[in-house]
């Protein structure tokens, strides 16, 4: 990468070494955690650190598996995700900001549905190596963040027995991502 001359650097998400996974609270007393199995994304740094990258990333929301058929399909329906009208979860990057030698913090926006809204999540920066079998160069990152599901338009809910709600409002999200540079 020549940062003298900015010019950008691209990299994509390996998704075969990533992993994009959330989680909720179901009655307040377990945690159930969802992956998406599609995804895809773009990131063009001029830094060798990614400070200031450029980022695009999409998720696939037919693409959803929470170990359950019957609760992958509610999920994927009008009352969460809506995955017939919105087939697509959309984050771009606004901003990566460096907070210490392996520590970031992601600001950007989010899609789900039709409402976009400003999140900022946690980076850390596991390196970059060449790949020995394949010849690429790899970096790795794991971001963590927390949404509220009810600020985009995921508004169904049902109270328990007890009261509690069937499923929290708080909606962890938890990424592995290792990238690849593509060279020109």
């Amino acid at each position: 990468m020549n940062t003298a001359t900015n010019t950008a650097t691209k990299w994509v998400i390996d998704t075969f070494h990533s992993e994009i996974s959330f989680k909720v609270k179901h009655l307040v007393i377990t945690t159930v955690t969802g992956k998406f199995k599609t995804f895809s994304g773009e990131v063009e740094s001029i830094n060798d650190d990614f400070r200031g990258a450029k980022i695009n990333f999409t998720a696939n929301v037919d693409s959803i598996d929470t170990g359950s058929e019957s609760r992958d399909g509610h999920v994927k329906s009008p009352d969460f995700f809506d995955a017939a009208a919105f087939p697509e979860i959309k984050f771009e990057g606004t901003d990566l900001v460096k907070v210490s030698d392996d520590a970031y913090t992601l600001t950007g926006n989010l899609t789900i549905k039709d409402v976009t809204k400003a999140i900022t999540l946690d980076v850390e920066y596991a390196g970059m190596h060449k790949d020995p079998f394949y010849g690429k160069t790899k970096a790795g990152f794991e971001v963590n963040g927390k949404i509220q599901r009810k600020d985009f338009g995921l508004t169904w809910d049902v109270l328990s027995e007890a009261g509690g709600a069937v499923v929290s409002n708080d909606i962890r999200i938890h990424c592995n991502i290792q990238l690849d540079r593509i060279d020109a």
